[in-house]
């Protein structure tokens, strides 16, 4: 069978959802028994978003590999059983490098280097590279179809299908069709021109996915076809949903997977959808209530920036059949608001990762307040760097330690490595990819993975110094993961704790709702029990306050009587 092809394109406006849009055909395809593949393609010169600020581009998801790409990767390897690799994410800065990396050498022998056909060629490529092997490949073009810097992706892609053949691939377009509530009438221009600017590029898309707030009517849909050059049924609703793994359902139930299969020509059938109906339901109707959880950052107003640790607490959530209330809390007002009214009434504390001094002693009274009130606690990355640093403070009385990240001065329990220190580069230069973690038996890390070595993805600079494991131990913290090649700490535990757990690595980019990450699955599970203790507590606390004033009450009947056989009518 010839290599399929997906591509998907975005108009309008960008965050309308391609990301999602690609993970969910990647479901649809995979359910009909197809090997697949997922790429994304981004428009930026960065060579990735390793070193970009959350705030722009938000969250960056690593790959096994060690690999920093944009968070739509975190969307496919979520929504199918694929692992993607470095060269599932291009950007035009490794476009471009590598272009300019041959022409140095002399490859295109002294010929005039140009965006036709060189660019193109190269990121036509790495289109090939990837879909070895496969059945279908799935590309996302980033950017908005407009847009100048994603013209030579668009160009690439209009080429390939000339060179593959109208059969061997699809063009898909998310649009919007927005609801004008003034004048109560669905919109379609945004879509007409959209589509007009991708075919003024040579692009024809066969399948329009229009985001939208409703249904779109049998004459809406006939409206679009016509303006677009595009069958009526091949324009989709792409209608917003309560949450994001009912997509997947929406296109099954429009047979979107279907027509794509018949336009490709590929005789494969579909298994439903049971699976993801069963998780939708979970999470609509959960069996065991809800329960808050304070995600404790500095990112907090681009939640984007926490996406995998989101997703990770839903699929523990589903695990546990339980809803999860993420409240999400800035750790820069913590370093100066009253930590017991901002964190009331949360049965869990996350402290996700991150870089930079900004906000570090916030996150640290959150640690604090989770380890002496007990409440359950999970840090990643940093969220393990802070814990020791506030234990190391509160309980071993090592008043000024630190991190290396954070300071010149002070006892670095938080430090750089020897190779680290000779970095001069800050792109790709962190310790990223998978590493191998070895658990102590009998800890509750090794109770909560259910096995005594687990592989985990990392991305970070600084480790846990190792002069100070012996003095830390003295005082209850336990190290209960280690890495064994490079003997660092990748997990550390307390003692006289409910669920206190902190890992050095990110376990949210493994998480997927069919196979939801241990930790994330403990922690939720260890908030519940949290959350079912406090509203006993209250529900006990208020049995005292009814049994208090039916003794008063009593009290003053008895004197009354007594009153009364003194003072006898």
């Amino acid at each position: 069978m010839k290599n399929k092809y997906i591509f998907v394109t975005g108009g309008v406006l960008s965050s309308l959802g391609k990301g999602l849009t690609s993970a969910s055909l990647g479901a649809l395809m995979e359910n009909r028994g197809l090997k697949i593949t997922l790429m994304k393609m981004d428009p930026y010169l960065n060579v990735d978003p390793g070193t970009m600020n959350p705030f722009q581009h938000g969250e960056v998801f690593v790959t096994e590999d060690g690999a920093e790409t944009d968070l739509d990767l975190g969307h496919y390897e979520r929504f199918t059983n694929v692992y993607l690799k470095r060269e599932n994410s291009v950007t035009a800065g490794q476009v471009y490098e590598a272009v300019i990396a041959k022409e140095r050498r002399g490859e295109y022998l002294g010929g005039t280097v140009q965006v036709i056909p060189h660019i193109t060629d190269e990121i036509k490529d790495r289109i090939r590279k990837v879909s070895r092997g496969k059945d279908l490949t799935i590309v996302e073009i980033g950017g908005t179809v407009g847009d100048i810097e994603s013209l030579p992706f668009l160009e690439a892609i209009r080429q390939f299908r000339s060179e593959i053949g109208e059969e061997n691939a699809v063009f898909v377009h998310l649009t919007l069709v927005p609801y004008l509530g003034v004048s109560g009438e669905l919109k379609t221009k945004p879509t007409q021109h959209s589509v007009q600017k991708l075919r003024e590029i040579g692009i024809q898309p066969d399948f329009l996915l229009c985001r939208t707030d409703r249904i779109l009517p049998q004459d809406i849909r006939g409206k679009i076809a016509l303006f677009c050059n595009i069958k009526a049924d091949n324009v989709v609703t792409a209608k917003d949903v309560s949450n994001i793994y009912e997509v997947p359902l929406m296109f099954y139930e429009q047979g979107v997977d279907e027509k794509i299969c018949k336009k490709l020509r590929l005789k494969a059938r579909a298994k439903g959808l049971h699976k993801w109906a069963q998780i939708s339901a979970t999470i609509a109707a959960p069996k065991y209530g809800q329960v808050d959880i304070g995600v404790v950052g500095k990112y907090v107003d681009l939640t984007e920036s926490y996406k995998s640790v989101t997703e990770a607490l839903v699929h523990g959530g589903i695990a546990n059949q339980c809803k999860i209330n993420v409240r999400y809390v800035d750790s820069e007002q913590l370093e100066q608001g009253d930590v017991e009214t901002q964190l009331a009434g949360v049965s869990g504390i996350l402290v996700p990762g991150g870089f930079g001094l900004r906000g570090v002693e916030g996150k640290i009274k959150a640690i604090e307040w989770a380890r002496t009130k007990r409440v359950p606690y999970l840090g990643i990355c940093i969220g393990l760097q802070l814990a020791i640093i506030e234990f190391a403070r509160h309980v071993c009385g090592i008043q000024k330690a630190t991190s290396r990240e954070f300071s010149n001065t002070g006892e670095f329990v938080i430090d750089l490595m020897e190779d680290q220190r000779r970095v001069e580069r800050l792109g790709g230069s962190m310790r990223l990819g998978s590493y191998v973690c070895k658990l102590s038996a009998q800890s509750l890390a090794a109770r909560t993975y259910g096995r005594n070595e687990t592989s985990e993805r990392h991305r970070h600079r600084y480790e846990v110094n190792n002069h100070y494991l012996a003095p830390l131990e003295n005082y209850g913290l336990v190290f209960s993961g280690v890495d064994p090649g490079l003997k660092l700490v990748e997990m550390i535990e307390l003692k006289d704790h409910p669920w206190f757990l902190a890992c050095q690595f990110h376990p949210e980019f493994k998480s997927k709702p069919f196979l939801p990450h241990p930790l994330f699955v403990g922690f939720v599970a260890a908030s519940l029990r949290f959350n079912a203790q406090q509203a006993k507590k209250i529900t006990n606390a208020s049995k005292g306050k009814i049994n208090t004033k039916k003794n008063s009450l009593a009290q003053s009947m008895m004197k009354m009587r007594a009153s009364r056989e003194v003072y006898p009518r």
